[in-house]
């Protein structure tokens, strides 16, 4: 039988508009890994405060086990903004002594490697400040971790470390992790139990993401009547999974033939043929050509020697780390900045429209009411064949329909970015650019701005950390690495390999989004451990720069071929049977692409 670390009985929690929590018990025990989930507001943040002890109660009680260390991660750091980056992870702790610490040593380098060791609190990055509060926690030795969002401000290799440090932090069956977070390739990851928090009430499920995507779709069954349209989206999430991430789904405890069962008759989630001949139609044979790109910004170089033709009906997401270039890249791509070497060439045809991070769209709209913006948008917008208001499609959105009379200024992060991303449809842009579409977006709005992007008929060009995002609306993947751009058809593992590679390597693209930590610290701190890179036989050098040359040719001759079957596939786009043939032809011609990319990667290690 497990050892319980924490239990909670009869909790009550109101305030003066809402009953957030009304009688809800729950137990923590040894070896659990509990994801919580639900909507935004629903009370996930004030559960995790109520446990930690932050949040007082109007009644029931928490108890712990004599002796339980509780480490929490909450939204906003305690982090004394005068304190160095060493003295707020490692504290007065002699160097000889953390740095023997092989924990330490994985938190520092997994989490802030890029951060300056000696630098004040006070003048670090949001992001930066965040990495080090989660470092500062890490370090420390508990039996029982709550982190509420730990994915924020990380890149997609911070959040693989963090998932892998978390998977081997404590041995089997002992330690406890509860985790908010809208990251469900994480959720699947570390979880092996999630909770759903709703209607005042918290609803256990066995397993992570996709456990808990079978599970809810079977309750939703039980009570059709008032749960239609989230059944039906959730089965097609589910669908996606089946079919899409065997790997994914053969992991949680559920059974494969209820699942198999229950998509039986959901269609799957794109028609990649026919939306390409949509695509085509709307935008032509031209979309956006990159030749030779290169951004310059003063004496840093931060992409160079870029070709990318980007065809119509092409959806690609793009990985990097933190400061590699994929926004730079975004903004050369919307022409909101020039290159500094090369060109960018642009379709007569193309309608571009871009959702950035900063929530500029809304920048002019910020007094108005959400109901005389709608009134300002055309009056429908065709999805699957079907016309829907601008207000219905809000509501698709996960937008209350009493949120229509508030000013835009006064929306949460989350209302904001549905309104965002509805004002971008409703503007029937033919290519459209997400950076970071997922921040301040639970999963459920995830997964319904998943299903609106599926019907999209357009040239889709996706940043984001969110690796589930990533796969599920992008049908293929390209990488920043060292201010170039590379396919990796392989995806985020794929990315996540050669960047360790790379590392391993020393090569340059090992550091992108790393400054290196410096070699002083102060209140007590010593310099993170650093290696050098092995020396290179001058003679393999020059081989490697022939074979690298050799190999760039071949790479031009099959961008020409890859041109022209772009070009054919728009000649043939009312012969069905023709599509399918260019197309599974443009398949073949990525994987010898591929192979070559790989082999010129290793020569250019060699020459560093």
């Amino acid at each position: 039988m497990a050892t319980p670390l924490l239990g909670a009985e009869s909790l009550h929690l109101e305030y003066p508009t809402r009953v957030v929590f009304d009688d809800v018990s729950l137990g923590i025990e040894e070896g659990d890994r509990i994801g919580l989930v639900g909507r935004n507001g629903d009370g996930k943040s004030s559960l995790l405060g109520m446990l930690a002890g932050t949040i007082e109660p109007q009644s029931g009680r928490i108890t712990r086990r004599g002796g339980v260390r509780f480490g929490v991660l909450t939204q906003a750091d305690d982090l004394d903004p005068d304190d160095t980056v060493a003295y707020c992870i490692v504290g007065d702790r002699p160097e000889h002594e953390w740095a023997g610490d092989p924990r330490v040593r994985d938190v520092i380098g997994g989490l802030v490697a890029d951060v300056p060791w000696e630098a004040r609190v006070g003048e670090l990055s949001g992001g930066q400040r965040r990495r080090v509060a989660l470092a500062a926690l890490l370090v420390g030795d508990w039996d029982l971790i709550a982190l509420d969002e730990p994915t924020n401000h990380l890149d997609v290799e911070g959040i693989a470390w963090l998932a892998q440090h978390l998977k081997v932090r404590w041995p089997r069956g002992t330690g406890g992790l509860l985790v908010i977070t809208h990251d469900r390739w994480f959720l699947d990851e570390v979880c092996t139990e999630t909770w759903e928090v709703h209607d005042g009430i918290v609803e256990p499920f066995e397993g992570g993401y996709a456990a808990y995507v079978l599970q809810r779709v079977e309750r939703d069954r039980i009570n059709a009547a008032t749960e239609q349209k989230r059944q039906n989206l959730m089965r097609k999430e589910l669908a996606w999974l089946r079919r899409g991430a065997p790997a994914r789904t053969s992991k949680p405890k559920f059974r494969i033939e209820a699942a198999n069962q229950l998509i039986a008759d959901v269609p799957p989630v794109r028609n990649p043929i026919e939306l390409q001949r949509m695509a085509v139609a709307r935008l032509g044979k031209d979309v956006i050509d990159l030749e030779g790109a290169g951004v310059d910004f003063g004496e840093r170089t931060v992409l160079r020697d870029i070709t990318w033709r980007i065809a119509p009906g092409e959806r690609t997401g793009i990985l990097g780390a933190n400061g590699a270039g994929k926004s730079t890249l975004l903004n050369l791509v919307a022409g909101e900045i020039e290159p500094t070497s090369g060109r960018v060439k642009r379709g007569k045809t193309v309608q571009f429209g871009f959702l950035d991070q900063q929530f500029s769209q809304l920048a002019q709209i910020g007094s108005d009411r959400v109901r005389e913006v709608l009134a300002r948008t055309k009056t429908t917008f065709t999805i699957d064949g079907k016309d829907h208001t601008p207000a219905q499609l809000l509501e698709r959105l996960g937008f209350a329909r009493e949120h229509l009379s508030a000013r835009v200024d006064d929306l949460s992060g989350g209302q904001k970015r549905r309104l965002q991303l509805l004002l971008l449809l409703l503007a029937e842009p033919n290519v459209i650019a997400l950076d970071e579409p997922t921040n301040d977006v639970d999963s459920d709005m995830l997964a319904a701005m998943e299903d609106l992007l599926d019907s999209w008929p357009g040239t889709l060009i996706v940043i984001s950390h969110d690796r589930y995002l990533l796969e599920r609306i992008t049908d293929q993947q390209y990488a920043i690495l060292d201010g170039r751009l590379r396919h990796v058809p392989g995806g985020v593992d794929e990315y996540l390999r050669l960047r360790e590679a790379q590392r391993a390597t020393g090569g340059p693209a090992a550091m992108s989004g790393s400054a290196g930590s410096p070699a002083t610290t102060t209140k007590g701190g010593g310099a993170p451990p650093s290696s050098s890179s092995p020396a290179v036989d001058p003679a393999a050098q020059r081989e490697a720069r022939k074979a690298m040359a050799r190999i760039e040719k071949q790479l031009g001759r099959l961008a020409d071929r890859e041109d022209k079957l772009h070009h054919e596939m728009a000649d043939a786009v009312h012969d069905h049977t023709r599509l399918a043939e260019l197309n599974a032809s443009l398949g073949e011609l990525a994987d010898e692409k591929e192979l070559l990319e790989l082999e010129w990667l290793e020569a250019a290690e060699l020459v560093g």
